[in-house]
């Protein structure tokens, strides 16, 4: 295996893995533990791609996790949710193929490296319907000490959306907001405050941010950790220009690295793993509808290269099904320095009651307590561009909203950098938001009425599973639900960003890209956002692009070391004859 001293001359390889995200990392990671001499190029200086900045979870149903946190979860379970989710979509066989292999991925991965995963005992899946699990399925990164890492490769680990940071560097978990904004309501708090904030504080003499990782952060770091111990030549600043392809097979790529170009050969097969189609603004202007073609959450540099020399070489694309993306809502405003903030609405404000959201005619138009792509699906199909988010004092100083935090201590530098829309009467804020008062009071007094019956006719809010887990249990008879009270009332407007790709290139259950007919493409693998979704534009639970990215990294590097079974699953067997055709 090449040593990393000597990455700037390697001419051939077994594997060539093009993208350090999640998916790249494990296959690259996956691939040397089985002996393949392996190198992985990232195009920017860092690597974690939109891993970095997420939150980390990761859906992989069936894996040995769930049965250590107490939830055992079963594959025949997680089929027959995902049948009743994407139905009669097509990419049965991937979805075969995941099935098959998360257990066996997921527990590789903790045995043999430090990718270390906990299973929620309670993150329930996004829809209802059978075999949806309330928790075993979500895998959570453990926190990771960035200091093992070492001061050079800690700054190599892309750091979260500077939203996300607390103090200007430190990384805090959903369930220590509490410790951190009321450190004096009880001893516990403030001992969570102080070893939360005396860590970083610690931590900022000698690094630039806090080296206590968490969340997608941690995941990265783990993935970096143990490719360094598996000693994986990582070649940075190194983009994907065109692949090699002799007598009909890809047997190479041309990269764009810090010295020039260069060519590497790869005797396995390239792996495309750039983070889909993201930037690429001609498959965006294609397929994205056009107000929402403004903002995506991952790094700028993702500009679609591995659709676009696959494409070149004659791959198939599709179009990702219900949806050529995976949506959040999000709030955003120009800064001082103007650069622009923008935060994602996954689950903190929208889910809680007292919170409804209206379009440009001042109307509600979703079921607010939904998951953040259903939400933003409801968006698009409505057609109001931005929509806003609607509250009243009281619930900005209970939950806080956006990225005015709860207690409202920053509210007012939000409302004068225009990120918040404040009015003290109902129609002075329908004027300032432009939509009719007489519908927006309208609109309010409905849901005001719903609220004290605790039933929503419109949408349903507060009925499924995942709705009332992301509420506020203490109110009653419905945990999403509260009336809107009386003035100073807020508005936020919000649009959808793309999270992940749905769209991508065409591929099978090992990983192999298949050109315009539907045939393999000899040497030539994909994983992570590069390989269209295998749900097809659904979202059915929480990490449902990183579980598939792994699993499928996974699979591509146990294909490539000629350790699965070149045979596909067959969609007609039993379910016991498909899980052990997928599996090794």
């Amino acid at each position: 295996m090449p040593s990393e001293r000597a990455a700037d001359a390697i001419e051939e390889v077994d594997l060539l893995v093009c993208g350090a995200g999640a998916g790249g990392m494990t296959a690259a990671l996956v691939a040397a533990l089985e002996g393949l001499e392996v190198v992985l190029c990232e195009k920017t200086d860092q690597v974690g791609g939109t891993t970095s900045t997420s939150g980390g979870t990761t859906w992989v149903p069936g894996t040995h996790l769930s049965e250590r946190a107490g939830v055992p979860d079963k594959v025949e379970e997680a089929r027959n949710f995902l049948e009743h989710v994407v139905a009669n979509r097509s990419g049965i066989r991937l979805r075969e193929a995941f099935l098959a292999s998360g257990r066996h991925a997921i527990e590789e991965l903790d045995r043999r490296t430090d990718v270390k995963f906990v299973a929620a005992a309670a993150h329930p899946d996004y829809l209802d319907g059978p075999g949806a699990a309330y928790g075993g399925r979500a895998l959570a990164p453990l926190t990771f000490d960035g200091k093992l890492l070492g001061p050079d490769d800690f700054t190599r680990v892309r750091p979260p959306r500077r939203e996300f940071l607390g103090l200007g560097g430190m990384m805090v978990g959903r369930n220590e907001l509490d410790a951190l904004l009321k450190p004096f309501r009880s001893v516990a708090n403030l001992r969570g405050a102080v070893s939360i904030v005396g860590r970083y504080a610690l931590d900022r003499i000698s690094y630039r941010r806090g080296t206590r990782l968490l969340m997608g952060n941690a995941l990265v770091a783990r993935l970096l950790y143990s490719l360094r111990k598996a000693k994986v030549p990582l070649l940075f600043d190194t983009g994907v220009r065109e692949l090699v392809v002799e007598e009909g097979r890809v047997v190479g790529a041309f990269l764009d690295g810090p010295a020039g170009p260069r060519r590497i050969r790869a005797r396995k097969g390239v792996v495309l793993a750039t983070g889909g189609i993201c930037w690429n603004h001609k498959i965006r202007d294609r397929l994205f509808p056009q107000a929402a073609r403004d903002y995506a959450l991952a790094p700028v540099t993702n500009t679609g290269d591995g659709a676009d020399v696959a494409m070149a070489i004659g791959a198939g694309f599709e179009d990702g099904g219900d949806s050529p993306a995976l949506w959040m809502p999000c709030s955003s405003y120009t800064r001082p320095d103007g650069s622009v903030a923008v935060w994602p609405h996954i689950i903190l404000d929208r889910a809680k009651p007292g919170l409804l959201a209206v379009n440009s005619a001042g109307q509600r138009f979703v079921n607010e307590s939904d998951s953040y792509h259903d939400f933003s699906m409801g968006q698009i199909r409505d057609g109001s561009m931005p929509a806003y988010l609607v509250c009243d004092f009281a619930f900005m100083r209970r939950y806080g909203m956006g990225m005015v935090l709860p207690g409202a201590r920053n509210l007012r530098s939000m409302v004068k950098a225009g990120y918040v829309i404040e009015a003290r009467t109902l129609p002075d804020l329908a004027e300032k938001i432009g939509v009719s008062a007489g519908t927006l009071i309208k609109t309010i007094d409905a849901y005001n009425r719903s609220a004290a019956t605790g039933v929503d006719e419109a949408f349903g809010r507060g009925k499924s599973v995942v709705n009332r887990f992301n509420g506020d249990a203490s109110v009653q008879p419905n945990p999403c639900l509260a009336p809107v009270g009386t003035g100073p009332f807020y508005a936020m407007a919000v649009k959808p960003a793309d999270l992940a790709s749905s769209a991508g290139l065409s591929g099978d259950e090992f990983g192999r890209v298949l050109d315009e007919t539907g045939e393999a493409i000899p040497g030539l693998y994909a994983c992570g956002n590069d390989l269209a979704s295998i749900f097809r534009g659904t979202y059915p639970g929480p990490g449902t692009t990183l579980g598939p990215a792994l699993v499928f990294g996974w699979r591509v590097a146990k294909h490539a070391a000629g350790k699965l079974r070149d045979a596909p699953a067959d969609a007609g067997a039993t379910a016991q004859e498909r899980t052990e055709n997928a599996a090794l």
